[in-house]
């Protein structure tokens, strides 16, 4: 596939798109006129079958422009840029077009509208909002500058340099004269559900749309889709999750979790109490719907999986660094192995949630849902905002 044959690919994008019933028929125009590849650089990483395969423009053009319009997401920057770190971690990628078709879906974009997104990447998303809306109706915020002058370079090519590309924190989105309130804000990139930013009900206008991927420390991730209340000058928003999500952490939000020594300084397995559970961790690890009904639930608790032969130990860590936990799971057992340290009991903890999220029937995402006030307050609930699932953060 060359460059002159791209249209052809978006309009077979466009159509799977619309197939799996992602796509709006109002977002279509957009998927096809918009040239994905124009906001890939030479070399990225396509993300498939949990592999980052290397696609090379000058060693391979054609593999290069293929995967530009399959429906997968492409990795554009590692370790926040840091060439020598050895490509640990994925730091800005164009997400899967699933994925951005959802989440446009949710936005519920009118002719109009002024909107503000939250982590502008390669500038992909924010292109097809300004074909949508028009570039004068699109405001992005990126805080990694190299990242923000690669976007305008993009939106430049693409014919759509309008988009106003503001290097900041997207924590507190800029909403001066220049912008103003949003109709609509988008992030593309995940906030803790207890540290979801509320500077972006401030810069939203009351009856506006609030779509964000969240997500907790022990794992998990959901889209949501908040309403901003049309009374009170938008001090509240609350809506569902609309599905499950897999977002790269702002950066503000990254955790950095403290060595297994500061948990147990002496030798192993220290005052821990011995007990067996029934429950294999590694169904817990199975479900990413399972993790974030335990990590919104228990907002403080993460894990770590240590694999050794056909033994895989789990460790269950506390954010105050006083409780831990070890689960060991053996393939055909019965019962497990579990040892527990502090003054939190965390895998009985963990056991409970799991029960209290099977016996209401295994909720899917749907069902969950979430309130976030400017006083700082932020809810996770069943079903409606009175059935709090979580304790209320802030």
């Amino acid at each position: 596939m060359s460059a002159d044959r791209s249209e052809g690919a978006r309009h077979r994008l466009a159509g799977h798109l619309a197939d799996t019933g992602a796509l709006e028929p109002g977002w279509r125009p957009a998927f096809e006129a918009v040239p994905r590849h124009l906001f890939l650089p030479p070399v990225y990483w396509e993300f498939t079958d949990r592999t980052a395969v290397e696609r090379d423009r000058a060693a391979d053009p054609e593999g290069w422009l293929a995967g530009a319009y399959r429906d997968t997401p492409a990795i554009t920057q590692w370790d926040d840029g840091d060439q020598g770190a050895g490509m640990r971690d994925f730091t800005s990628s164009l997400s899967m077009p699933t994925m951005v078709a959802s989440m446009l879906r949710d936005l519920d974009v009118q002719d109009g509208h002024l909107v503000h997104e939250i982590g502008t990447g390669p500038g992909y998303n924010a292109a097809l909002l300004a074909h949508r809306l028009g570039p004068d109706r699109v405001v992005s915020v990126e805080i990694d500058k190299t990242v923000a002058d690669t976007a305008r370079a993009n939106l430049t090519a693409a014919g759509l340099d309008g988009v106003r590309v503001v290097t900041g924190d997207g924590a507190e989105p800029t909403t001066d004269e220049a912008s103003g309130r949003a109709d609509r804000l988008i992030a593309t990139c995940s906030s803790l559900v207890t540290d979801i930013p509320t500077a972006w009900l401030g810069a939203t206008r009351p009856g506006g749309i609030l779509v964000a991927p969240v997500a907790t420390l022990f794992g998990g991730g959901a889209m949501t889709r908040l309403n901003v209340d049309r009374d009170g000058d938008g001090r509240t928003a609350a809506g569902h999750f609309t599905g499950p999500s897999d977002f790269m952490r702002m950066r503000q939000q990254r955790y950095q979790a403290p060595p297994v020594d500061a948990y147990l300084p002496g030798e192993w397995p220290g005052d821990a109490t011995a007990s067996v559970t029934g429950l294999d961790p590694e169904a817990i690890g199975d479900s990413w719907l399972a993790q974030l009904a335990i990590g919104t639930r228990l907002p403080d608790v993460y894990y770590r999986r240590a694999p050794y032969q056909e033994t895989v130990t789990w460790w269950f860590f506390d954010t105050t660094v006083t409780s831990w936990a070890t689960v060991d799971s053996v393939p055909g057992a019965d019962e497990y192995q579990v040892r527990q340290s502090g003054p939190r009991r965390l895998w009985d903890e963990i056991h409970t949630t799991w029960n209290t999220w099977q016996h209401a029937g295994a909720p899917g995402y749907q069902r969950f849902g979430l309130t976030l006030t400017r006083a700082g307050r932020r809810t996770v609930w069943l079903d409606h905002p009175d059935n709090h699932w979580s304790p209320p953060a802030g």
